[in-house]
């Protein structure tokens, strides 16, 4: 099923309109303006995305020199490449020739020594810097100096490459501090990318990260994740059952502060587009693990030296988030690609020892979170296709398993309204 965007009275006082209106009704599902408004999808670019902290790629992914992957956001197109060892080695730059325009890189990852443009043969160096620009010693005033690549913003962070457009933006490295010790749990530096997928869903972005932010739909949409994680129920359904998990967390996993909670999600972010958070939650008895029966498929991460019958949720700047278990974690990233596309990527990250065939199945790794994502392209599609009706109306969200969908509401239509155009 694919769902078309149907027609809107679309202008930017429409949106202003729009939003103003949908901030009266708090806790309610946004109106189908929203998924369906062009002027809007370029406000969300230019006033929200653009302006945040984006899940790029993984070190290992970038592990020799001259190693790249691109990274496409709407209609733009950044490199992530290596020019030397060490964090500082590693740059983000746009796509685009500063001659006329051209995309210099078409691959999607590999390894180069320069990006030269197809078109008027200008090379660059792995930095982004312009190495040389044909015949264009001609112009008395020109300097190369001034026509590399325009960079972004990178930061890595526990071997995890983000990304932002914007120059002054507040530094990804401190907000993230507070979730230091059960991330560091993993060692997501030493660890590395077993598996991948790109799920082209066709719908808005924002249905799809809803979707993500509640687990409403859980106990009825996802018949295997719901056997096995605490998630689908209401807290006090399952209070023992957490309270029990963390209380042999510690001595179990032999890492100090592995539950440790912490949230400055959207409004309460320490910078814009700087959302981070964690929080560790049971799974049922039986399972020790996010597999298709709970049983470990992989070495055990990090500093992990066992089961505790937890999974750790984290969050990382708007649109990405991790599930991490003790032997592997599963991050997800969504990004829009068009007013009706988005792309929602799965990475499965195992312990950096971990071979295939020998220590994981790669079809057992992936299985869990491979049918939960194609359940979710199913569901987000036919939610789509109702929210592109004439006739929805938005009811409310449930005040426990969709709060976050209410928070990040909140968040986004009051960004809409203030960001700087």
């Amino acid at each position: 099923m694919k769902s078309i965007a149907t027609e809107v009275d679309d202008s930017s006082a429409r949106m202003r309109q729009a939003a103003e209106a949908q901030l009266q009704r708090p806790g309610f599902a946004m109106a189908p303006y929203f998924y369906r408004s062009h002027v809007t999808y370029q406000r969300e670019l230019q006033g929200i995305l653009y302006r945040s902290w984006l899940y790029a790629g993984h070190v290992s992914q970038l592990g020799e020199t001259g190693d790249f992957l691109v990274y496409e956001l709407g209609e733009d197109s950044v490199i992530v490449a290596r020019s030397a060892a060490g964090d500082t080695g590693l740059h983000a730059y746009t796509n685009i020739c500063r001659h006329r325009g051209a995309r210099v890189c078409e691959a999607s990852s590999g390894q180069r020594k320069t990006f030269v443009c197809p078109y008027h043969g200008w090379v660059y160096n792995l930095d982004g810097s312009l190495r040389a620009a044909r015949e264009m010693d001609q112009l008395p005033d020109f300097s190369p100096a001034d026509h590399g690549l325009r960079k972004l913003r990178l930061e890595v962070i526990e071997g995890l490459v983000f990304i932002n457009f914007d120059p002054d933006a507040a530094a990804l490295t401190a907000a993230m501090a507070p979730v230091a010790r059960p991330l560091g749990a993993y060692q997501l530096t030493d660890a590395r990318v077993a598996h991948q997928h790109t799920y082209r869903i066709d719908a808005n972005w924002k249905l799809c990260l809803e979707n993500y932010l509640e687990c409403y739909h859980c106990a009825t949409s996802h018949r295997h994740y719901a056997r096995s994680h605490s998630l689908k129920a209401v807290p006090e359904e399952v209070a023992a059952l957490n309270a029990e998990m963390r209380a042999r967390a510690d001595s179990v996993t032999g890492v100090a502060g592995i539950t440790d909670e912490y949230r400055a999600l959207y409004s309460e972010a320490q910078g814009f587009g700087a959302c981070v958070s964690h929080w560790r939650y049971a799974l049922y008895e039986g399972y020790l693990t996010g597999s298709q029966d709970g049983t470990p498929v992989a070495p055990l991460m990090g500093s992990m030296q066992g089961y505790d019958g937890g999974a750790g949720d984290f969050q990382f700047g708007p649109l990405s988030f991790m599930l991490a278990y003790p032997d592997h974690c599963v991050l997800y990233r969504f990004t829009p690609r068009t007013l009706t596309a988005t792309d929602l990527e799965v990475v499965w990250l195992v312990n950096g020892s971990a071979v295939e065939g020998r220590d994981y199945d790669r079809d057992a790794l992936t299985w869990l979170w491979h049918q939960t994502t194609l359940e979710d392209e199913h569901i987000i599609l036919r939610n789509s296709a109702g929210v592109n009706s004439h006739f929805f109306e938005p009811g409310p969200y449930h005040p426990q398993f969709e709060a976050l969908c209410a928070q990040f509401v909140s968040w986004y239509l009051k960004t809409l309204l203030d960001a700087p155009t």
